[in-house]
Parts: C-alpha cells; structure tokens; sequence
C-alpha cells in the first residue's frame, strides 16, 4: 500500500512573504490532480516540505483534512504529525486520523535532544494512544537527534508502527535495519540523493520533494530500484541528479516551491522565516529541471 514514490508535498500559498501568507486551496487541489495523473504512489502532507513548522496546530489538521478531500481514496495519504511535545503529537495524529489519512509519520522530537530510551516511549504512547499505522522519521541534520537501528528494532514491534522513513543518507542502514526489523517491516529513504541506492539495496520506497517536480520520473525510477533493475533505475535516477542537489541548496522547502511555481503549478507563497529563493540560484535550479524534462 505505501510502496514507492511518495511526494512530501508542498503546501500552496498565495503570493507574498510573511509570518500567515494565505494557504491556496485551489492550487492544492491542482496539485493532488497533478500527482495523481503522474504516478505518485502516495501523498504526504504536512510534512518539512509542507511547511508544518509554520502553520497552527488547526490550519495543520485543516489542511490535512482538505488532502485527504481531494485525493478521495485514490491514492494513500500520509500525513505528516511528529512534534517534538508527546502531547501535541498525540492531538495531530488523531486528527489526522479523524481526517481519514491513511497512515502518519512521525519526526524524532526535534531540538530537546531525548535518549534512546525517550525516543522509545514517545512513539510507543503514540501508537498506544492512537490507532492508525504510523511510520518513523529520522531525520538528525534537523533534529540534532539520530535514532538508532536497536531502537528502531524495538519500536518495529509495536503493532501499528510499520515502517521508518530513515533521512541520514546512510545507505548501510537498510541492511542493519531490515534484518532487525523482518521483512514486514517498510524502509522509505528521505533523502532524494541517494534514494536509488536504498531502494536497490532493499527499501521499499521514498518520500520525496523532488517528486514534487518530477512525479512520473521519480515513480518510474522507484519502481524499477524496488524491482532490482539497476542499470534502467540508474538511468532515470542519472536525470534527476540535478534536482536532488539543487532542490537542496537552500532550506527546504525554498527551492523546491520555487520550481513548482515554475511549473506554474502554485503562486509565489511561503512563511516567514522561511524566504523566496535567492535570485543567484535561480538559473541553477531550473537548469536542473530542464536536465530532468520537466521544462
């Protein structure tokens, strides 16, 4: 069901730059069309790229809510409820829930730097507390926080934890974990760099922002890296180099907005702190999206 390339969308805005920049639901909606027709195996809202960080706690469910409308049961939606309060963790997941998405994901608590032992028990009462799969996010560039494979293990027990989207790049970790974990177990990449060499070496898919470019692209390569087809993953994979580094080269979600409004898929909106995408790296990025064929 959550096999393959699944896009960790962008939240449209309408045009400007400040602390509440008004969400877009119609380009919302446009854009669940636009992975839909493209391949996209699944969505996930409100994740990093979704700009959860700078939303309310009630625009966050809202716009679940509202993915959840538009994608109508067509494709799985993932939405994305991690905080780095138990607390506020356990409200966004059962809203998420009470909003019909299929599963949540889950970020390691963030910025209070928790042990083995407390990364532990926050996801278990998690998943004790509310009953819908859930899927863990390790993510140390951002959270100061790397949550080990032997805690994974032991958390691939709880019943409704199913999978662990695993961002350190660290492509060894796919080995250590599937055998810790059993096959039941999903293995997403979060990092687009190296998505094709994790899924190669067994992981089950990816949750991309560079799908929010290039959906059919990044579907096609995910399916042929899932099957074992090395040579053609690599090819197509090959194509999308570019994206994957200069979707990167400020924080995301900046660039990766600024391309899809390229596409003239969404207005030129984001929140402060975050800012448009610097002018000198403009001609790097869409560079990198003719490279893909997306322009």
């Amino acid at each position: 069901m959550f096999k393959g390339s699944s896009v960790a969308i962008v939240t449209p805005m309408k045009k400007g730059v400040s602390p509440d920049t008004e969400l877009d639901l119609d380009d919302l909606a446009r854009l669940v069309e636009f992975h839909i027709e493209n391949g996209t195996d699944a969505i996930v809202s409100m994740g990093t790229t979704g700009e959860s960080a700078t939303l309310t706690e009630k625009e966050h469910c809202f716009v679940i809510r509202k993915t959840v409308e538009f994608v109508n049961g067509r494709i799985p939606v993932i939405a994305g409820t991690g905080a780095n309060s138990t607390l506020e963790a356990i409200r966004l997941t059962q809203c998420a829930k009470d909003a019909g998405a299929d599963a949540c994901l889950l970020v390691t608590p963030y910025y209070n730097k928790p042990t083995q032992e407390g990364l532990f028990q926050h996801f278990k009462v998690i998943a004790k507390e509310v009953s819908i799969p859930q899927i863990l996010y390790n993510v140390p560039s951002r959270t100061a926080c790397d949550m080990v494979p032997e805690t994974v293990a032991r958390l691939s027990e709880v019943t409704n934890i199913i999978g662990i989207k695993e961002a350190t790049g660290e492509i060894n970790r796919v080995k250590v974990t599937r055998e810790m974990c059993g096959n039941d177990f999903l293995l997403f990449s979060g990092d687009d760099e190296t998505a094709c060499d994790f899924m190669l070496e067994g992981g089950d898919g990816v949750i991309s922002v560079t799908a929010n470019v290039t959906p059919k692209a990044m579907h096609d390569m995910s399916m042929e890296a899932i099957s074992g087809n090395v040579e053609r993953a690599r090819e197509l994979d090959t194509k999308l180099a570019g994206l994957h580094k200069w979707l990167f080269v400020e924080a995301n979600p900046i660039p990766v907005k600024w391309a899809v409004n390229k596409l003239g898929l969404i207005d030129s909106g984001i929140r402060l702190p975050l800012t448009w995408l610097s002018d000198e790296y403009h001609d790097a990025v869409e560079t990198a999206m003719k490279q893909a064929e997306v322009i």
